[in-house]
């Protein structure tokens, strides 16, 4: 390796030490293109022993790569840095790989002397998200057969609610189902975002023709306007001609989960998609036309995501058509008894569980929880506690350690009555409850004020009532 400038008291070796400890490869050229320090990292990723790479010339260790595809190479000609460029070529085994690279090229004294890379492994990433298009693609184009097989997609019946709210949105979105427009569904992690936009679909025109779903953050930024948009053949090295998700769901509706973490250089290409009607291939120059319903949905104030740069404001303005917004399991507390009793019929039956009903210790702890992670926690922790109760009750002892902080009543028997001080208890509060009804001419949020307590913690108050 050729020496390299250092500041006087850090030692070549010192620096040395560092680059090898990194994650990523490293991988820095002469002027000429040889190699002149390839680190362990790099070589596992290329599969070649740096032995054998120092000192060779950068298209002779990788042949599968031209002076044009190189980004060493490219960054040595224009002088210019190159930011999470993706490079696809075949190492000396013959495996194929895939980086993200940012390529920056080295000064001594203005001139250019030579150019380091640090390469990101994406290989499997890409496998991956080259398999998805590849499913898309036949789930569109399904062969031998001369109908789709039907996927089940949920429809608005399916959604259990008896929030005024939620039941307002359910309308708004029967309505907007009927219609071709753009749809903005917003809410928190949880609330059934997925529920609405495939109960949507289901009800619109379109719903014999694709539906395509993609989490914009579950994706590396740099293959994501590759499976949006499709790719041409000779865009990078190993690229193909495949469409992308646009075009595959022609006919049909894109869903685009967590837009808010899609890259703001790609939105504004997404945008442009939307507003013309065409897209254009990463590396090609053919414009293709298509019809597609899109849905968006965030699980962010998209106001603030444009506040704080993570959203294009216009492409909120494009997208928000139509909004709909899920609130929060915890402003739903009608929602919470219904929801519980649904989950628990329905794991019930399919486990065959000994379980048959429910604590009023159980119900007055997810009263009272503020469900974080909303209708979905609560699914999984009906399922948690019947994967462990072997009674026939569903007990605080079953749930999360979080819950068993709420305690049950202690049942203490009096002496010489024929009741216990949790009956007694519940007389003297049935009455107060009842009073405070009366006086706030049965108006429940007004009661609770009087009476000191949540609004929902009366609401379940009321329900034992009505069981007597």
């Amino acid at each position: 390796m050729s020496h390299l400038m250092i500041t006087p008291g850090i030692k070549q070796d010192m620096i040395v030490e560092f680059l090898e400890c990194l994650d990523e490869g490293v991988h820095i050229v002469n002027v000429e293109g040889n190699t002149i320090y390839y680190n362990k990292v790099a070589s596992q990723l290329d599969g070649m022993p740096a032995d054998e790479v120092i000192g060779m010339h950068v298209l002779e260790a990788f042949p599968s790569l031209t002076h044009k595809s190189s980004t060493l190479l490219s960054v040595l000609k224009t002088g210019q840095a190159l930011e999470e460029r993706e490079q696809t070529f075949m190492n000396r085994k013959g495996k194929r790989v895939t980086t993200i690279n940012r390529t920056i090229p080295l000064r001594s004294k203005g001139k250019v002397v030579g150019a380091a890379e640090i390469s990101k492994d994406l290989t499997r990433m890409k496998e991956l998200s080259d398999q998805v298009l590849h499913l898309q693609e036949r789930i569109r184009h399904p062969r031998g057969a001369r109908e789709q097989e039907v996927k089940r997609f949920y429809s608005f019946d399916d959604i259990v609610t008896q929030n005024p709210l939620m039941l307002r949105e359910i309308e708004r979105a029967r309505r907007a189902a009927r219609t071709h427009s753009p749809v903005l569904v917003i809410g928190e992690t949880g609330t059934g975002k997925e529920l609405f936009v495939q109960a949507i679909h289901r009800d619109s025109p379109r719903r014999d023709q694709p539906f395509i779903v993609q989490n914009c953050a579950a994706i590396p930024a740099s293959l994501l306007e590759g499976i949006l948009f499709g790719t041409a053949r000779g865009a990078f090295t190993g690229a193909e001609d495949r469409p992308g998700l646009v075009e595959l769901a022609d006919g049909g509706t894109l869903f685009l989960d967590e837009i808010h973490a899609m890259p703001i250089d790609l939105q504004a290409k997404l945008l442009r998609v939307l507003e013309d009607g065409q897209v254009r291939r990463v590396g090609g120059t053919e414009l293709r036309s298509f019809d597609v319903r899109v849905i968006v949905a965030t699980n962010e104030d998209p106001l603030l995501s444009i506040k704080e740069g993570r959203l294009r404001q216009d492409l909120y303005y494009r997208i928000h058509v139509v909004g709909i917004h899920l609130p929060p399991l915890r402003e739903r507390p009608e929602d919470i008894t219904c929801l519980t009793h649904y989950f628990f019929r329905k794991l019930k039956g399919q486990w065959h569980s000994p379980v048959n009903r429910i604590a009023d210790e159980v119900m007055e702890a997810f009263v009272r929880y503020d469900w974080p992670g909303n209708v979905r926690e609560l699914e999984h922790t009906v399922e948690g506690a019947l994967n462990l109760a072997l009674e026939e009750e569903l007990q605080l002892v079953h749930l999360p350690r979080h819950f068993q902080a709420i305690e049950p009543t202690q049942v203490i028997r009096m002496k010489g009555s024929g009741g216990c001080l949790r009956e007694m208890l519940w007389d003297v509060e049935a009455r107060l409850i009842r009073e405070a009804l009366e006086e706030a001419g049965g108006n429940v949020l007004q009661a609770a004020k009087r009476l000191g307590i949540p609004r929902q913690t009366l609401q379940y108050k009321l329900k034992k009532l009505k069981r007597g």
